[in-house]
């Protein structure tokens, strides 16, 4: 199992604490989003198209507390209901839900649907229509606006980029895993933003090189410092190679892990009978409380 870490620089390993800022949901009685709204799609009209997304609440939610809010965005050709059952190769909502559970911090989890299956974000459209997700859900659900995170595979991985890129400071972590940097778009893209990406030495779908461009951008934006492209796992070893950059300001870290393997969301290691996936990117979500 080949696995590389290089550990952030001394007095920068926890990435400083944000401060609390409830949504204005806070202290309400939700009046759209119920324990349903997992089987029950909710609409909204996003550039007069009707649009439709799936909430899912943890138990016993708490109108009084701010909770953590995470966007679990499908692949090309999957749909959002696909990541709720945990269907056609996802685990559901990415496996975050279990992990999640054992935090000081509730997590509630956002599922949208895309047009045509997909996230092409023609002219921004899908930017416009999450953002108009955020102000929907936080205006009936009481989030920590200081704790927005975006997680998806391929086209989920790139809409999760382009969400850096066009929310910069506004979201506060993504996990793109195996995606692309053209097929969404990264509109704006110069603010920094804590990014973990993940991608196999073997995908034939959206190569290494291009998930390399999407980690770029944010080592730079986040003032990481510049240094060799980390070697990757032997080619038939099913190890992972795991980078922690160093020198990059104090709550925008980057980490990237390339695994020996192809498109899949689910990447497992020699030995091991589950993905490393869902518990990498906890652990970098989690940092941030």
């Amino acid at each position: 199992m080949a696995k590389l870490t290089l550990l952030t620089l001394l007095g920068l390993l926890t990435p400083t604490a944000l401060s609390l800022r409830p949504s204005p949901g806070c202290g309400k009685t939700p009046a759209l989003v119920t324990s349903s709204s997992t089987t029950t799609p909710l609409r909204i009209t996003s550039n007069n198209k009707q649009r439709e997304f799936f909430v899912r609440l943890p138990q016993n939610y708490n109108s009084s507390t701010p909770h953590r809010l995470i966007f679990t965005l499908h692949a090309l050709g999957g749909t959002a209901q696909q990541v709720i059952a945990g269907q056609g190769g996802y685990l559901p909502y990415y496996g975050l839900p279990p992990l999640a559970n054992s935090s000081t911090t509730p997590t509630v989890f956002v599922i949208p649907n895309g047009l045509n299956n997909g996230w092409q974000n023609s002219n921004g459209e899908d930017v416009t229509f999450l953002r108009s997700v955020l102000s929907t859900v936080e205006s009936d659900l009481c989030v920590d606006q200081d704790l927005r995170f975006s997680t998806g595979f391929s086209y989920g991985a790139a809409m999760s980029y382009s969400l850096a890129c066009s929310l910069g400071r506004e979201i506060r972590a993504v996990a793109a895993l195996s995606g692309n940097p053209q097929i969404s778009g990264c509109a704006a893209g110069s603010e920094p933003v804590a990014y973990y990406g993940q991608h196999g030495t073997t995908d034939n779908v959206l190569p290494l090189a291009q998930a390399r461009q999407m980690r770029d951008r944010f080592l730079k934006n986040n003032g990481c410092a510049v240094q060799a492209e980390p070697p990757v796992p032997a080619a038939g070893s099913q190890g992972k190679v795991k980078t922690v950059y160093t020198g990059c300001l104090p709550d925008k870290p980057v980490t990237f892990v390339v695994f020996d393997g192809g498109h899949v969301p689910t990447p497992r290691e020699t030995g091991e009978s589950e993905t490393f996936a869902h518990k990498e990117t906890w652990e970098f979500f989690s940092q941030f409380t």
